[in-house]
């Protein structure tokens, strides 16, 4: 029997999840629905963190959290963290969608049935359409075709089921743009030509990005936590000037690196990276790269120009609300090319109001949400 969990009461005025939900700047959520199917091993949560502009739109993450010492809080909070950042995105793209993401609890290769993804599912289509799913970190293509075999409000379908196919090459190619934005700004053209570029992860996006570099003339030093997955990538480009570094640490110490690109995980630029970071400006896929308030002031002190990942990762979003309306490739790529304007623009703003290029795409999101 599939039920559904409110987020408990009587928990301690200290809980994380509960603080950031009702009392932090960064909570405001309209609703979070706690997921539980035992017979399939499901456990999940989505977030909805507006519907302002529209129903809320955001992937499904499926990660175990191994590191975390409370795996299940762990994930409300980043569902959290990344329902707040769809909203955001969306509304700098243009789209009539709020933001939500969802998170599947545990290792997606070892736990990942149909069964499973089918009792998501009926969680997410019980929500009535005010959430919209898609792909994410450790689901594909074929995990929401199954999922939209009990729900008809999901996106990034295969095309033989009605849907656009992979996000990931239209989040690639957004990312390109709003690195030959911060080239403009940083070397007067928008191009990557001759720059020596680091991407930290190539796995959906980061193969796709390393393609756009290096037809543009671009240097690429790459690096991944797994290893099948670079030497793919080298395999893919030989004879270009693409090379691998040891690990992320040895990536962002990289000399003479010009542009770093986090595409992995969120958290990685830090107090531990930001200092020794070499690079002269931070251009990635990732969601959630800072790892807590006041790094982007960080950044902006050691003189390296943060392009906001909510705003440069939004073409895979564009993708699949493009999707929605009967999936148009051509349509949702020149869509996706406006990332370059739009990134541009928050940089002017950032100069002009003498704040950090997150804090202008803040401004300029929250104006269209009417926050």
């Amino acid at each position: 029997m599939i039920e559904v969990s409110p987020v408990p009461t009587g928990v301690p005025a200290g809980d994380p999840v509960i603080s950031t939900l009702f009392r932090s700047e960064q909570g405001g959520h309209e609703q979070v629905v706690l997921c539980q199917d035992r017979p399939s091993g499901l456990k999940a949560v989505i977030a909805l963190h507006s519907t302002a502009l529209g129903p809320a739109l955001g992937g499904t993450r499926f990660h175990a959290y191994p590191g975390a010492a409370d795996p299940e809080q762990a994930a409300v909070l980043d569902a959290l963290n990344l329902a707040r950042g769809m909203s955001y995105k969306n509304a700098l793209a243009g789209l009539d969608h709020g933001g939500g993401k969802a998170v599947i609890i545990g290792d997606p290769e070892q736990i990942k049935t149909e069964a499973l993804l089918r009792a998501y599912g009926r969680f997410v289509a019980s929500l009535g359409g005010r959430y919209v799913t898609a792909c994410d970190v450790g689901t594909y293509v074929r995990d929401m075709d199954v999922v939209a075999q009990e729900c008809r409000w999901t996106t990034g379908r295969s095309p033989e089921n009605g849907g656009a196919g992979d996000s990931s090459v239209l989040t690639a190619f957004g990312v390109f743009q709003g690195m030959r934005a911060a080239a403009q700004r940083l070397w007067g053209a928008p191009t990557l030509r001759g720059r020596l570029v680091g991407i930290a992860g190539v796995g959906k996006v980061g193969k796709h990005l390393v393609a756009h570099l290096l037809e543009d003339g671009a240097r690429v030093v790459v690096t991944d936590v797994r290893e099948e997955s670079v030497r793919a990538v080298l395999e893919a480009h030989p004879g270009t000037p693409l090379t691998a570094a040891a690990d992320t640490e040895a990536l962002i110490r990289t000399e003479g690196l010009d542009l770093y690109a986090p595409c992995a995980l969120g958290g990685a630029l830090n107090d531990e990276t930001v200092p020794v970071l070499t690079a002269k400006a931070v251009c990635g896929a990732a969601n959630n790269q800072l790892a807590h308030p006041g790094v982007e002031k960080d950044l902006a002190e050691r003189g390296i120009l943060y392009a906001p990942d909510y705003v440069v990762n939004a073409g895979g979003v564009i993708q699949v609300a493009d999707e929605l309306h009967g999936f148009d490739f051509a349509r949702a790529k020149a869509k996706a090319e406006k990332i370059f304007h739009t990134t541009v623009a928050i940089f002017e703003r950032a100069e002009a109001d003498g704040v950090p290029p997150v804090a202008a795409a803040d401004r300029l999101a929250e104006q269209r949400m009417g926050r």
